[in-house]
């Protein structure tokens, strides 16, 4: 159910945890929910709140006091995206080269959603191993830049509206490292599209088949859709079918490029600025309606409904959503990287050590060391508030 916003009406102020606290526990009696599910509800209702303890903080001015409660860490919270999104960046930016970065979204075809929610770890690692092997492919082709390619890739499994839209966004720099140290650079665009495509689905396809093979795989009770005639003839249509890979222009510049990365690489599938209402019967958010010219609608959910929804992004324990490749791996871009900066005579700026109330106040203009009632002075911890339990369990993967 959706409608045009009102853009007359007041918003309430409602974030995700206050969903949680009317329909979570109704919700989690009527369903079967995983232990990395559970922990994430508990989390985003516990998080900034005193069950977590915190400290007690002093204007140096005017001496106003607040409690400042301790965030939750876990990746799956609205309030906690930001700082950890903030802390990575402040350590990529030294690896960012001075060429084009292209942005390109490997999709999965809706058919696969089913598949994925009773094997979210397997079919992500195989959405991510199929994007990396299609550009390293591609790259490594004599005929094109016939070198190593880099990648950083973000994996997202939800749509505008929270339903499962599964994608990775891939940001890779325009160019290759070739055999003999030189820089093989990606001119105007990277690959074609169409041939992007048909190997990723090529690459994709045959990655399920061998762990299905393997016997790998949980099969869902029921197809999406039902599928009659077997897995294997699964994968044949899934053959048929074009897929869909968006290579968008490539980021004007480093400091666009940097904007993109504090937005999108830590986000989560739907945050608390979205959250227009809840009540005892309805939960609504604005969405973008890519199909109607991209307008910004209310949608309106049953609770449970909307619950099902975001707990269905949950992803496994220890799983990793951003992962890098080629040049930009953990085990190669020590090496690698210094001689592609050789090569492009680039020396990679400094990055300055600061404290995450400067690259809070850089990155998103939010000063959370201001006092509130002054708003002039800075507000300094003086107390510390214990928490109302020891065994709290965090998720910072």
């Amino acid at each position: 159910m959706c409608k045009s916003p009102d853009k007359t009406s007041g918003r309430q102020n409602v974030e995700i945890a206050d969903i949680f606290r009317m329909h979570a526990d109704e919700y989690c009696k009527a369903n079967v929910l995983t232990p990395e599910q559970h922990k994430v509800i508990n989390a985003i209702m516990n998080c900034r709140t005193s069950v977590l303890g915190g400290h007690v903080e002093q204007c140096d001015q005017c001496l106003k006091t607040r409690n400042a409660y301790n965030s939750c860490r876990n990746r799956h919270c609205p309030k906690c995206e930001t700082f950890k999104a903030v802390k990575w960046l402040e350590s990529k930016q030294a690896e960012l080269l001075p060429v084009q970065h292209f942005h390109v979204v490997f999709t999965l075809p809706h058919e696969l959603n089913n598949l994925v929610l009773y094997n979210k770890k397997i079919l992500y690692n195989i959405l991510f191993k199929s994007a990396w092997g299609t550009i390293k492919k591609l790259g490594a082709d004599p005929k094109r830049l016939n070198g190593e390619m880099g990648m950083l890739s973000v994996l997202h499994t939800w749509g505008q509206n929270i339903s499962q839209h599964n994608h990775v966004h891939c940001i890779v720099p325009g160019g290759a490292l070739k055999a003999n140290g030189q820089w093989a650079d990606a001119k105007k665009y990277l690959f074609p599209v169409k041939v992007i495509s048909k190997l990723f689905r090529g690459m994709f396809v045959s990655n399920l088949r061998a762990v299905y093979e393997e016997g790998a795989l949980t099969l869902p009770s029921k197809q999406t859709p039902p599928l009659p005639i077997g897995f294997t003839q699964l994968l044949d249509q899934l053959m048929s079918k074009d897929w869909v890979v968006y290579a968008k222009e490539p980021f004007k510049n480093t400091e666009n490029l940097v904007n993109y990365l504090a937005r999108y690489t830590h986000k989560i599938a739907i945050s608390n600025y979205r959250i227009v209402s809840v009540d005892e019967n309805h939960v609504s958010f604005y969405w973008r309606d890519y199909a109607d010219e991209n307008k910004t609608k209310v949608m309106t959910l049953k609770p449970h409904e909307f619950i099902r929804r975001f707990l269905s992004h949950i992803v496994p324990n220890g799983f990793m959503r951003i992962r890098s490749f080629g040049f930009l791996s953990n085990a190669s871009k020590t090496k690698k990287l210094k001689v592609i900066q050789e090569a492009l005579d680039h020396k990679p700026t400094q990055i300055e050590k600061k404290d995450t109330a400067t690259l809070m106040l850089e990155l998103t203009g939010q000063d959370i060391t201001l006092c509130p009632s002054c708003k002039s002075g800075k507000m300094r911890v003086i107390d510390e508030i214990q928490s109302k339990f020891n065994n709290v369990i965090y998720d910072t993967s």
